[in-house]
């Protein structure tokens, strides 16, 4: 049955001679969690009053009182005095059975000319559409913090890694900068989600429109949306925007997983490459030594309720036909846990990353071992000598093996000992072996280069303000 025609025995009027069974009450009641849209339902009910009255089909007086009637229940709902009651089954129908005490029955004129299904569709569309600001307004905050850690660290090297092994030094602004760019085409994708989702399904009815002559641009630009939907089949049916705003979420919360696991990985004895703040990390109950980074830990773990979030939703919507089935009552709880969790994580990755110390000292060290400046070494092989990148490739390897067995790194091999390998090499070839001259040296567009990164760091504070 749909959404318009289910509720309390008192809802659904003459059609029903008994009352609901107590576990149809349980199963069929949303108002233990869509009471969260009570500000974003009362918003749509008082901008629906004024437009019946304005379309002659509701009286001023009727209207102004449903008005404030509804400021009235929503200063209730925010005190807390506010008695929810299952019975009623949903946000909705306890909205209105609170206004019809206040103001009498002319509170039943409220729903002339509209259903549950486009209210429902209504309320957690503008839900969404505030998550979406919510992520808008604290992203920036974070890429701030990482740009202001990629400023403080513009030429200070560190160990690039593929496979978790050491590849090629760059600059610790330059591996900030990285993440700061993954949040930035996140913030975009919640922008570009809430742009497609700001039409107004309002007056959509249950499925089909409604006879009563009313004003869905009127509505539509009150609640600050671009325009009504054009099809009030797809207005009350689909959820693609809730499934957006999760696909951007999953998408940022990958990003932020990423970023946390190595926050764990180089505050660890092993590595020392960050030191957390107390603010972000807890004691051992048994081991005085240790300094934990839950809160990394946390964050990493809370992701998977907003994929798991995604997915249950993508479960209830695929197989139902046009418009409203009773299923899409399970829209809202793992969006809702989804956007909690969203904005806790952003909250204290931006605080973590903000309070965070690099161990400048530890990220040179360890830049400067595990032979990071090999492929310097091939490439001054076929820059100076010619050769070919596979046979200079070859050359590098021999001598990474030489220093490997001597238990030295490759600027510690003596120059009879490259030359042993090749005779070609001159002591020109030390003049690349260095950390600082290998990341000074990748100058290419997005290279990590110090001038670079300082150039990435002037032009995020220009965006960023």
């Amino acid at each position: 049955m749909s959404k318009s025609e289910s509720g309390s025995n008192k809802m659904w009027g003459g059609r029903f001679a008994q009352g609901p069974d107590a576990i149809m009450e349980a199963i069929n009641a949303s108002i233990g969690y869509d009471r969260r849209m009570a500000p974003q339902d009362i918003e749509g009910s008082r901008a629906h009053a004024a437009m019946l009255a304005a379309q002659g089909i509701v009286t001023d007086t009727d209207a102004e009182a449903m008005r404030e009637g509804l400021l009235t229940v929503l200063s209730e709902i925010e005190g807390g005095t506010f008695a929810f009651s299952t019975a009623l089954e949903d946000i909705h129908m306890n909205v209105e059975a609170r206004l019809t005490e206040i103001m009498g029955p002319a509170a039943g004129r409220l729903h002339t000319a509209r259903s549950r299904n486009d209210q429902v569709a209504l309320d957690f569309r503008m839900w969404v559409r505030d998550q979406c600001d919510a992520a808008i307004d604290a992203l920036p905050r974070l890429i701030g913090a990482l740009v202001a850690q990629a400023e403080a660290g513009a030429d200070w090297v560190m160990p690039g890694f593929t496979h978790l092994q050491t590849a090629q030094p760059v600059t610790w602004g330059h591996h900030m900068l990285a993440y700061a760019e993954m949040f930035a085409r996140d913030l975009s994708r919640f922008t570009d989600a809430r742009r497609r989702m700001n039409e107004c399904p309002l007056g959509a009815a249950a499925l089909a429109g409604t006879s009563f002559p009313i004003d869905r641009d009127m509505t539509a630009a009150a609640l600050g949306f671009d325009r009504p939907s054009a099809n009030s089949l797809d207005a009350v049916s689909d959820r693609d925007f809730a499934l957006e705003f999760l696909s951007s979420a999953s998408l940022c919360a990958m990003h932020l997983s990423r970023l946390a696991e190595e926050l764990v990985i180089w505050s660890s004895a092993q590595f020392r490459f960050v030191r957390l703040s107390d603010r972000w990390t807890t004691g051992s109950s048994i081991m005085p030594q240790k300094k934990n980074p839950d809160a990394a830990e946390l964050l990493r773990a809370k992701i998977g309720r907003i994929f798991g979030a995604q997915t249950a939703l993508l479960m209830v919507m695929k197989g139902l036909p046009l418009a409203y089935s009773k299923d899409m009552q399970e829209d809202k709880e793992q969006v809702f846990d989804a956007a909690d969790s969203l904005m806790l994580a952003l909250a204290a990755m931006t605080g973590m990353v903000a309070d965070m110390t690099a161990e400048k000292d530890n990220l040179e060290a360890a830049a400067s071992s595990g032979f990071s400046t090999a492929t310097d070494l091939a490439d001054w092989l076929v820059r100076e000598l010619d050769l070919p990148f596979r046979e200079a490739h070859h050359v590098t390897g021999t001598l990474v093996r030489m220093a490997e067995e001597a238990g030295v790194d490759l600027p510690d091999l003596t120059l009879d000992q490259m030359k042993s390998v090749h005779d070609g090499i001159t002591e020109d070839v030390f003049g690349v072996l260095g950390v600082h001259n290998s990341v000074a040296s990748r100058t290419s567009y997005g290279g990590t280069a110090p001038d670079n990164v300082r150039a990435q760091v002037a032009r995020w504070k220009e965006l960023l303000a």
